[in-house]
């Protein structure tokens, strides 16, 4: 007998139905609308035959002055400062200053004993008188022939001996009076009469304020901006709010610094301004270069590329404006303006309309047609 084919499954039969079903709906209802779609016609618009005008903002180029400068930080300075020590050790006998005065070059500050030294200095004085009076004998018996010129030459030693004996007595009495170097304000003292001093012994410090310096360091790569002379502007908190004073450079070391690779750099503040104190942090802006009379554009107006920056000048061609691509170098920045000259002179001048801004967002080619619009008051810099 030959095979019976098994008929299939029932459950299996129906689901085959559902999608054979499901496939000849989707292909009736895509040929509907492709039909429906031949039959209607497009409503969209037909493209322009001419090219629409790009907007876009403008500014004209300005000459101006470029401050090229360097934000730094520094401590301010007394212009002098000393520590007062004895030279001589012994009892303090007075002290002749109060703590915080001004103080005038020369004034007495601290007298140290000196009885022990007047006395020495008494008996150098006794001995100097009688080696004057051995070297006058010794002079007149010398021109009467009556003294050898060996006895002679004694006597005029011992007088020598005797006058440098009592001269370095006077100096040392003399340094019993502890002076002030020069005119300032004294600080706290750290002794008080009766107390024994010594060479090591600080006795009080002397801060000249008559001005103020700032010691800042200069990082190596512009260290060969800065000369004697160079102005920079010193900004310092003060316990009545910011305060400003104009400085100049007086002292730039001729060497690098491993550490930190920059080089120690001091200036004079020229001013002093209420506030102002020694020890103080503050902040510098150093001028290292001015550029005068430079043609000068936004930062947003630089167009990098493959051969080199350029801006974008707007041209007059007949009754349109359109974008020309110039090439330029870059100088100094400041603030939002860069300097720029043209690679040929003739074509890029004062008052020359250029895009400000959006150069690298928008397409713009040479021969683009512009709409030119003021630039916004918000992105001008420098009016």
């Amino acid at each position: 007998m030959g095979d019976i084919p098994a008929s299939p499954h029932p459950v299996l039969t129906h689901r085959m139905q559902f999608f054979h079903r499901r496939a000849l709906l989707f292909s009736s209802l895509l040929v509907l609308g492709l039909t429906a779609g031949c039959g209607k016609k497009s409503s969209a618009p037909a493209p322009s035959a001419t090219a629409s005008k790009q907007p876009v903002e403008v500014i004209n180029i300005a000459r101006r002055d470029l401050v090229e400068s360097l934000s730094l930080v520094g401590s301010l300075a007394a212009n002098e400062t000393a520590q007062i020590r004895a030279e001589i050790s012994g009892q303090v006998r007075a002290v002749q200053f109060q703590e915080g005065e001004a103080v005038s070059k020369d004034q007495m500050l601290v007298k140290i004993d000196d009885a022990e030294l007047r006395a020495q200095l008494a008996q150098a004085e006794a001995s100097f008188h009688l080696a004057e009076l051995n070297l006058r004998r010794s002079e007149n018996l010398t021109e009467a022939r009556s003294m050898s010129q060996a006895e002679a030459d004694r006597v005029r030693s011992e007088h020598a001996s005797a006058a440098a004996a009592l001269s370095l007595l006077r100096v040392r009495v003399a340094k019993t009076d502890i002076k002030a170097p020069f005119g300032g304000i004294v600080g706290a003292r750290t002794i008080s009469p009766g107390d024994y001093v010594t060479a090591a012994t600080v006795i009080t410090t002397l801060d000249d304020l008559s001005r103020l310096k700032i010691d800042f360091q200069v990082p190596e790569r512009f260290t060969s901006k800065v000369k004697t002379g160079t102005k920079f502007t010193v900004r310092a908190q003060t316990p009545v709010g910011e305060a400003r004073a104009q400085g100049e450079v007086y002292f730039i070391s001729s060497v690098i610094d491993r550490s930190t690779r920059s080089s120690q750099v001091k200036g004079y503040v020229t001013e002093n301004p209420a506030g102002f104190q020694p020890g103080m942090f503050a902040g510098i802006e150093l001028v290292l270069e001015v550029r005068r009379g430079v043609l000068a554009v936004p930062e947003g107006a630089i167009l990098t590329t493959l051969s080199g920056p350029q801006v974008v000048a707007v041209r007059d061609q007949g009754a349109d404006k359109v974008a020309e691509f110039v090439p330029v170098q870059l100088g100094l920045r400041e603030r939002g303006l860069v300097e720029v000259a043209p690679l040929r002179p003739e074509s890029l001048a004062e008052g020359q309309a250029v895009v400000a801004s959006g150069v690298g967002g928008i397409v713009l080619y040479n021969g683009l047609k512009l709409e030119p619009r003021p630039l916004r008051a918000e992105f001008r810099i420098g009016d």
